[in-house]
């Protein structure tokens, strides 16, 4: 269903588009610091052992040292089985995000919430967990899963992860909520985003009549 995914993606770009611009501007990014402050406070006076346990192994699973061989595996398995078209949507996906993970945090340098009881390093804003988290778990159920009820069922299942483990770093005081959320919408956009692109040029290339040279490849 291309007009509809196609719909999808773009409500979902607008409205991580229009999240970022609210935290980029100091008046309105006062009212969602408010939102921020005050889910940090009910953050921390529910921790308990089991949380932070829990909490401690989403955040271990978004680590580089984990995502890494998990896109390597997947990139792997689509290059043995030769499906050049998912694994194009696929690493498309995860360099795209990659690159911009860095950049937006630069960008932004937003200090991150004080009292962090795990390591960061670097700007707040987005969550490069809940980037990561989500660009490669949705990437990956649009290369796996074929189009059917089964795969928006494992999508969905995918975005409810990546948003947990988004959530897991706001609980250990390593993001703001909206780092979190921010994190989670981007991922997802660009994965969703970089399948349709895909999608437009493969079926572009199947429409093209054979032994026909567009005029730009003339010469």
């Amino acid at each position: 269903m291309p007009r509809r995914d196609g719909l999808v993606t773009l409500a979902l770009a607008l409205a991580t588009a229009t999240l970022f611009i609210l935290v980029a501007y100091h008046g309105t990014r006062a009212s969602i610091q408010r939102v921020d402050n005050a889910f940090l406070r009910s953050m921390v006076s529910m921790r308990s052992g089991p949380l932070t346990t829990v909490a401690k192994v989403l955040n271990f699973l978004g680590l580089i040292y984990v995502t890494l061989p998990v896109r390597i595996a997947i990139a792997g398995f689509l290059a043995v089985r030769r499906r050049w078209w998912h694994f194009a949507a696929f690493v498309a996906a995860i360099v795209l995000s990659e690159a911009s993970i860095g950049s937006l945090k630069t960008l932004y340098d937003r200090a991150r919430p004080p009292g962090s009881i795990v390591h960061t390093t670097g700007g707040s804003f987005p969550s490069g967990h809940g980037v990561a988290a989500s660009v490669t778990v949705v990437a990956a159920v649009i290369a796996l899963f074929p189009e059917g009820p089964r795969r928006y069922r494992w999508g969905v299942a995918a975005v409810a992860f990546a948003l947990l483990m988004a959530l897991s770093r706001a609980y250990l005081a390593a993001h703001w909520l909206s780092d979190a959320v921010a994190g989670v919408m981007l991922g997802t956009t660009i994965a969703l985003g970089t399948a349709l692109v895909v999608h437009v040029i493969r079926g572009e290339r199947r429409e093209r009549p054979s032994g026909i040279v567009p005029a730009g490849d003339a010469g």
